[in-house]
């Protein structure tokens, strides 16, 4: 009886040990992550167990979705890149889910206990609605911490988060102001694909001569060289003042000439001034070490430059740049010059605001499965 015991255990369990890849968007390929010990948890797709020990995994790929909150359409581009990549068996792909029911358009069905985050600021480390202890933040330093482990993974030596459009907007705040960055003992990269905007770690703003013509809007007409200095695309004008130990002066930017009208050009998440949370631990100096000194790449449509997609059009963000292709071809370029990260900016041909075509782009690829 014994020895059929233990027959009937090994039947159980072969199957789990030599499964593959969960890949559909379903409720088997899903689990709860608890936040704040608990009982409030969120929701995560995975194409593995985020709790049963696998030697196979070698690397993970957190992605963060846009504002419609699709996590479910996130996990299956996800799974569609991994596949292109022949990555799915050596790869943990997670989409966390931050579902909202607070109205104004996020209106998830929610289970008991499910966080509840602000239809807006969960793209920014803002607090759960139902649980003000915990932060949208929070919910990926666990999933860090548990693919961190070595007792279930033992073999991980990479992990990269990224998040496309508010995603994006998610993972370049995060960056910066994540508390575990150095502390699981993996390597971390980060992706932020065409967001509507940056948390600028100053009050510097782009010029026309800290982007590309081809960024510009469609339509535009670009000036005559003699015009150059007026709109401050070029020369002294464009130079950006010394904001800080850790800040130099930038060709293509400078200080913004607006604020008086645009009073929350420079406030989180447009800027770092008036940071709560999560993100109100950090000084502002120390915001922008850990923004330079984190790898990152921004990873850009190359046809990204209508006002679509929830587009934003607020002043705080047009003071960043006309189109997202502007925005992060500015952005990329301040942090690497002004701060001297050393950031990588990639444009993706012939993709727009388009999380499909981004993700699963030939370029792509070694980029968010890196060997």
């Amino acid at each position: 009886m014994f020895r059929s015991a233990i027959v009937l255990a090994l039947a159980l369990t072969a199957p789990f040990a030599s499964a593959g890849p969960c890949v559909t968007a379903a409720q088997s390929c899903t689990e709860w992550v608890i936040l704040g010990g608990g009982p409030s948890h969120s929701l995560v797709y995975r194409t593995y167990s985020l709790d049963t020990r696998n030697e196979n995994i070698s690397r993970a790929l957190i992605m963060v979705h846009g504002a419609g909150r699709d996590a479910d359409n996130y996990f299956r581009t996800a799974v569609a890149a991994a596949f292109l990549a022949g990555a799915l068996e050596d790869t943990l792909v997670v989409s966390p889910r931050f579902a909202s029911n607070a109205g104004q358009g996020c209106r998830d069905a929610l289970a008991p206990e499910e966080v509840d985050w602000n239809c807006n600021s969960w793209r920014s480390g803002g607090p759960a609605l139902n649980n003000e202890k915990i932060t949208s933040f929070d919910f990926v330093d666990e999933i860090l911490r548990k693919l961190a482990r070595k007792d279930v993974f033992p073999n991980l030596r990479a992990i990269v988060v990224a998040g496309h459009s508010a995603g994006g907007q998610y993972v370049n705040r995060y960056e910066m102001a994540n508390r575990v960055y150095d502390k699981l003992g993996v390597t971390i990269n980060y992706v932020v694909s065409n967001p509507s905007s940056y948390a600028y770690p100053d009050s510097v703003r782009p010029t026309d001569g800290a982007y590309t013509v081809s960024a510009r809007a469609p339509g535009y007409v670009p000036a005559p060289p003699d015009g150059e200095a007026a709109n401050g695309s070029g020369g002294a004008a464009a130079r950006a003042s010394n904001n800080g130990p850790n800040t130099v002066a930038v060709q293509g930017f400078r200080p913004f000439g607006d604020a008086r009208n645009c009073t929350t050009f420079d406030q989180w998440p447009y800027g770092i001034k008036n940071r709560s949370g999560y993100t109100q631990k950090f000084s502002d100096d120390e915001l922008k070490t850990q923004l330079a000194a984190r790898p990152t790449t921004y990873l850009l449509g190359e046809l990204d430059v209508l006002p679509l997609g929830g587009f934003d059009s607020s002043c705080a963000a047009m003071a960043q740049g006309p189109t997202r292709l502007a925005r992060g071809e500015a952005f990329g370029k301040y942090v690497n010059e002004a701060l001297g990260a050393h950031h990588h900016v990639k444009i993706v041909p012939l993709c727009g605001h388009n999380a499909r075509c981004m993700f699963t782009a030939e370029p792509a690829l070694p980029i968010i499965f890196p060997k």
